[in-house]
C-alpha cells in the first residue's frame, strides 16, 4: 500500500503551511517540534523565519538534543546560546531534551543492529511530534532528511554516539557503515514506536549542499531548490526526495548523487522499509 506525499515546487514559509493544511494530519497533545538548530558558522541551515507559520500553527514546542562532537551544540549551555543566536529562543518555546540527565531508554527489540535508543528525558514531556528536515546531503550518511532527523537528530549526545557505534558508543566514527545505517533506521523505529504513530514529516529541499547542517564550514549549495515534500510516512518522504533529485535537470546533480551514493544513503531507506513502519511506495501529489 502506498503512502501520499504532498508535494509543491514553491518553497514559501506559506506553503510549508499549506502543506500541513492539506495533509489533514492532526497531533495530538504537547506538540514537539524536531528541527535542526544549525551549526555556528553554516549558512545553509532552514531559520525561524522560514519555519515560523507552521510551529505558530501547531503551538508546539521547538526541541534539540545536544550533539557528541565538539562544536557550539555539544553542552547545554552551549546549545542554548546558539539557539539564542540563531533565533529561535526569541522566536519560539525552546527545550532541550537531553539538558539533564539521565537519558530515556526507548526499547526496539525489532532493531536489526541496536534495540534501545537513547533519547533526552524531557521527550516524556510531549504527546506528538512534527519533524521539520532540511533536505540536503551528509559527510556520513549521504543524505539528511526524515530518517536522520529522527534517529541522530533526536538522539541525546550519547545517544548520537551509540548509533553512529552501530551499539557501541566508543566506536562513534569506526563502525561498520552499512551497520550505521542499519542503526539509524532502527533509532528511527524507536521513536515512531514512542509516539504511536503521532507524527508528521516536512522535508524541504532548498539550499541543497552535500554537506549538512551540522557542518560549522559546509560547501555552499550544489543543486537548485526542488520543493516542498509533506507526508505520515518518514520513508516514503525521504524516498520521494531521492526519486526528485534524481529525475532533476541541474548540472550540480551528479555532485549531490556522488555524495549520496558513496556512501550508501539509500540503504537507511533500505533499512527501515525492512523494518516495516513506511514504505517506499508513494503517490506523489503535486500542489500549485
Amino acid at each position: 500500500m502506498s503512502a501520499t506525499v504532498y508535494f509543491s515546487r514553491t518553497i514559501t514559509p506559506e506553503k510549508v503551511l499549506e502543506l500541513y493544511n492539506r495533509s489533514g494530519k492532526v497531533l495530538p497533545g504537547r506538540i514537539a517540534v524536531k528541527l535542526h538548530s544549525g551549526e555556528k558558522g553554516n549558512q545553509n541551515f532552514l531559520g525561524p523565519d522560514f519555519w515560523k507559520p507552521v510551529i505558530d500553527k501547531t503551538k508546539g514546542t521547538v526541541v534539540e538534543c545536544n550533539t557528541a562532537y565538539q562544536g557550539a551544540r555539544n553542552t547545554t549551555s552551549q546549545h542554548r546560546q546558539l539557539m539564542e543566536e540563531h533565533g529561535w529562543s526569541r522566536n519560539f518555546n525552546v527545550d532541550i531534551l537531553d539538558a539533564e540527565g539521565p537519558d530515556f531508554e526507548l526499547l526496539y527489540p525489532l532493531g536489526k543492529v541496536i534495540q534501545r535508543d537513547f533519547v533526552g528525558k524531557a521527550i516524556q514531556n510531549y504527546d506528538s511530534m512534527l519533524v521539520l528536515s532540511h533536505f540536503k546531503g551528509h559527510p556520513m550518511g549521504g543524505y539528511g532528511g526524515a530518517l536522520k532527523q529522527l534517529s541522530i537528530g533526536v538522539a541525546s549526545s550519547f545517544g548520537k554516539a551509540y548509533i553512529h557505534g552501530a551499539g557501541v558508543p566508543e566506536n562513534i566514527w569506526t563502525s561498520d557503515h552499512d551497520s550505521f545505517l542499519e542503526s539509524m533506521a532502527d533509532a528511527a523505529g524507536a521513536v515512531i514506536e514512542y509516539f504511536k504513530g503521532n507524527l508528521l514529516y516536512v522535508n524541504v529541499m532548498k539550499n541543497m549542499s552535500v554537506d549538512c547542517d551540522c557542518c560549522a564550514v559546509a560547501e555552499d549549495p550544489c543543486v537548485a531548490d526542488i520543493g516542498i515534500l509533506v507526508s505520515d510516512d518518514p520513508i516514503a518522504i525521504d524516498q520521494a526526495c531521492i526519486d526528485l533529485v534524481y529525475a532533476c535537470q541541474d548540472p550540480g546533480k551528479p555532485h549531490l548523487l556522488e555524495r549520496i551514493e558513496s556512501r550508501n544513503g539509500i540503504h537507511t531507506i533500505e533499512a527501515a522499509a525492512a523494518l516495516g513502519y513506511g514504505t517506499r511506495e508513494y503517490q506523489l501529489i503535486e500542489i500549485d
